[in-house]
């Protein structure tokens, strides 16, 4: 595809400028006089060529490290660990990274898995107990030290650390997009739930994972998804996209090289843990198996809305029952999550030109959390540089992180009510903000799901020729089996009549 006609890009390759490609960011930007110039941009001047200091990456950069450092100061009323007076919740400050510490013990040097069941996948346990012990050293050593705030901090760090790298990885990734990271970097969300749960760990390792296939690196993509679904399961997820889109491009040898060197990595990780201590290990699973509708979610919804609608207290709803029924809970969780990954697999078999992987990647994520029986707050973290991969666009993404943050002033005050046995608000408030998130992610899939069916709708497109994250699968053919497919359904389309002439 020729770049010569497209906005914001010329042949060499330069940068895009959200003030004129993208509708949102062009309406606002005539607040403050408009689009950016020729002579301010310099836009015949190559990607990754600026002589300035500021440029557009070490800029996106910079705003991360901002943001990080505001969500810390705005975690830092809960640092010292003494939470009086709800103080975790009235200030929005409650992290499980503090909390933990000395619910897993290891503020007595307990070893995660040895001593005690952990409820997180392996790495993370891992993860916990490196920066955990050597804390708990120091403290024996040094009893005036606050060890647990020591671990936040330590632990801020280092998911802080890989925040940025996840950036840098899209910056890696959109040369010719650096703008898009800014979406990232700026999230509300990054500022309210960065260091909630040690979520940074698995979406910096998928991060890596998608660079590394990217560039054409099967196995190594395997290896860091991999280790990215020991930490935080849904990494695995993009194993499937890859797969798929493998088949419509004949390129099956290197899916299949990234996802046996992700089993691989899975079972490496996991295999000391589970079988050294099965019990321990297996907690994870157990609570996964056995724990009933959490806050926030689709089925939480429908159980508000059985109490509005049923009539007879003494006969449960539909929701109510299933949380009552967990097995049957799961079952149908997973069957509706699976019926939306074949959606997702007919889709981009089907769709006019292969969609991309961050395309896919997004809505399988996305189907997860939609249908999951849990829905954390951190969470939203996981969609974040999916969505900016799939679709850079600053308005629907704006209306989801504004759904988001009513959705995190509505947990908290959810909490604080439990705290209390006081209600804060009504509970119809929380209904309405969980509505509100699960709203927005269902129609950022929707925008997907058209761009894919309208390429030329498509930003990225608009941009790149084809897929800067496909590697092998950037700019290849569809398979032969594909034309004879569409060749068949073509031909098997009902033709019309031919117009009698006279």
């Amino acid at each position: 595809m020729s770049t010569q006609s497209t906005p914001g890009i010329d042949e060499a390759g330069t940068i895009d400028h959200p003030s004129r490609s993208d509708g949102f960011v062009r309406g606002i930007s005539a607040a403050i006089g408009g689009p950016l110039g020729d002579h301010a941009t310099a836009l015949n001047r190559p990607a990754g060529r600026e002589r300035r200091f500021w440029t557009a990456v070490r800029i996106v950069l910079a705003l991360t490290c901002l943001t990080l450092a505001l969500h810390w100061v705005q975690k830092s009323p809960c640092q010292d660990g003494a939470w009086q007076n709800n103080v975790q919740y009235t200030r929005f400050c409650y992290t499980d990274v503090l909390a933990l510490y000395y619910a897993e013990g290891l503020n007595e040097g307990k070893v995660p898995y040895r001593d005690h069941p952990v409820e997180y996948p392996v790495l993370t346990g891992y993860f916990m107990g490196a920066l955990g012990l050597p804390v708990h050293a120091i403290g024996e050593g040094d009893p005036s030290i606050n060890q647990g705030q020591w671990f936040y901090n330590l632990n801020a760090l280092v998911l802080g650390a890989l925040a940025v790298a996840t950036v840098a990885v899209i910056l890696a990734l959109r040369r010719r997009r650096p703008w898009d990271a800014a979406l990232f970097a700026l999230a509300p969300a990054l500022v309210l739930t960065a260091t909630v749960n040690w979520d940074l760990l698995a979406i910096g390792l998928a991060a890596f994972g998608l660079l590394a296939w990217a560039r054409k690196r099967p196995a190594l993509a395997g290896v860091l998804l991999g280790l990215a679904g020991a930490a935080k399961l849904w990494p695995l997820f993009l194993l499937g996209p890859i797969l798929i889109l493998a088949l419509r491009a004949d390129r099956v040898r290197a899916a299949l090289t990234a996802i046996g060197t992700a089993i691989v990595a899975v079972v490496l990780v996991n295999l000391p843990a589970a079988r050294a201590y099965p019990e321990n290990w297996d907690r994870f699973f157990e609570l996964n198996t056995t724990r009933p509708i959490d806050w926030g979610t689709l089925w939480y919804i429908g159980r508000y809305l059985d109490g509005k609608v049923g009539n007879d207290p003494a006969k449960l709803g539909p929701f109510e029952w299933l949380n009552a029924n967990i097995p049957t809970l799961n079952t149908l969780s997973y069957a509706l999550f699976g019926l939306a990954c074949l959606g997702v697999a007919v889709l981009a078999l089907r769709a006019p030109r292969r969609p991309r992987l961050a395309q896919l990647g997004f809505l399988v994520v996305a189907a997860f959390l939609i249908f999951s029986k849990v829905w954390s707050q951190q969470f939203v973290l996981w969609l974040l540089p999916l969505v900016v991969l799939a679709r850079p666009k600053w308005g629907a993404f704006l209306a989801w992180q504004i759904a988001e943050v009513c959705y995190f002033v509505a947990f908290y005050g959810e909490l604080l009510g439990a705290a209390t046995s006081r209600p804060v608000f009504p509970e119809g408030v929380f209904v309405l903000a969980s509505t509100l998130r699960l709203a927005t992610v269902v129609v950022l899939c929707g925008f997907v799901v058209r761009e894919i069916l309208h390429p030329e709708q498509d930003a990225v497109r608009a941009t790149y020729p084809d897929d800067p994250d496909g590697g092998v699968l950037d700019g290849a053919p569809d398979a032969p089996w594909i034309d004879r497919w569409r060749r068949r359904e073509t031909s098997s389309e009902p033709q019309p009549e031919p117009v009698p002439t006279t």
